[in-house]
């Protein structure tokens, strides 16, 4: 299993677990999970924490911008089948009444580029492989409460039946493994 991670969720976790982390071993595991690949870091979810809450996700967890656990996403373009489905069914009709077709198009070529639209390609992409247990991660609701042209992650993914969770349950999947870290840290503590 392979879990992409949104920026939302790299906020919640430096400003509602990381400050309890004193032994680092929410950062120590979330830095192991992403070099042995079982958890994705995009290119878009890099830089969209560089700018977002005053820079404290790259302030807090260096590995954010590390070139080397990075999956660049430059060769990840949509096919037709994606836009179809961003045209009918990621797309808000209510928003998409009120636009003409220039403001559609614009609004389309953004959000192909930010990361939002990258996670849900590169879902759909491992979902072609053999490896294709794939689950995102982000903190975001189906809500649409701001007026966007496209429909939010959870949304899409009910779409798609792609598995998609927020922080508290990825902890819980993993909850032993971080167990297991926290009693070795104490151990060698004691020593």
């Amino acid at each position: 299993m392979r879990f992409i991670i949104d920026t939302s969720t790299w906020v919640s976790l430096v400003k509602y677990y990381k400050p309890f982390d004193n032994s680092s071993v929410i950062y120590d595991f979330f830095k192991q999970k992403i070099k042995d690949g079982e958890f994705i870091i995009l290119s878009e979810v890099s830089n969209e924490c560089s700018f977002v809450s005053r820079k404290i996700v790259i302030k807090e967890l260096d590995f954010i911008t590390n070139k080397k656990l990075i999956t660049k996403t430059t060769e990840l373009l949509p096919t037709k089948k994606f836009y179809n489905l961003l045209e009918n069914q990621f797309c808000n009709q209510f928003q998409k009444r009120l636009l003409n077709e220039t403001e559609i198009e614009n609004l389309t070529n953004e959000f192909l580029k930010e990361a939002d639209a990258k996670i849900i390609l590169k879902a759909i992409e491992i979902t072609k492989t053999l490896d294709n247990e794939i689950t995102i991660v982000t903190e975001e609701t189906t809500s649409n409460n701001d007026n966007k042209l496209f429909k939010k992650i959870p949304a899409i993914c009910k779409e798609l039946n792609i598995d998609c969770i927020g922080l508290p349950k990825l902890i819980e999947i993993f909850n032993k493994d971080i167990s297991i870290m926290i009693k070795s840290t104490s151990a060698k503590q004691r020593t």
